[in-house]
């Protein structure tokens, strides 16, 4: 019973966020495994902010696609191929994801990394003009799940004070 509904909810199955860490790997021959660990976090972080709010817009694809370029070895093709996989595995990344990538980022990541990646999500959740209250509150959780501090959040954030929703009328 429960199969036949959640099958009628998609389309076409979910893939699986290993599929993701499988295509970083991919196209970033050459790195060790921490690093494809570390990518597919920060991939995985991206894709739960981006669709936070329920809604995946172009501004806030181009947004992740601007943090996958910054991945040192990254080319084009692989950041097309590594959205591709985000695009399929959004829903999952927001329910499951979360704690396994922060874990990963605070295990592999220095202090530095880790707010470069508060500051990558937080951009994100202002691509498309506005900071809503579901992206807060994730917003919110990522920073303390990364072992960063209150303060580190509204550094981050004051750069996009303008566009939180939450704090307009």
């Amino acid at each position: 019973m429960f199969g036949r509904w959640l099958s009628a909810l998609t389309e076409e199955p979910q893939k699986a966020p290993s599929d993701v860490a499988a295509t970083i790997r991919r196209h970033l021959p050459g790195a060790d495994d921490e690093t494809v660990r570390v990518v597919s976090a920060l991939a995985g972080l991206l894709a739960a902010v981006a669709y936070a709010d329920r809604h995946y817009s172009d501004e806030e694809e181009a947004e992740v696609r601007a943090a996958l370029e910054r991945v040192h070895g990254m080319t084009s093709t692989g950041v097309d191929a590594v959205l591709d996989a985000l695009r399929r595995t959004l829903v999952s990344h927001v329910a499951v994801e979360v704690p396994r990538c922060t874990r990963t980022l605070r295990e592999l990541g220095d202090v530095e990394l880790r707010r470069e990646v508060l500051d990558a999500l937080v951009d994100l959740a202002a691509a498309d003009g506005r900071i809503t209250t579901p992206e807060t509150n994730l917003l919110r959780q990522v920073t303390t799940a990364l072992g960063l501090s209150q303060s580190d959040y509204n550094a981050s954030q004051e750069r996009h004070r303008e566009r939180l929703s939450v704090l307009k009328s």
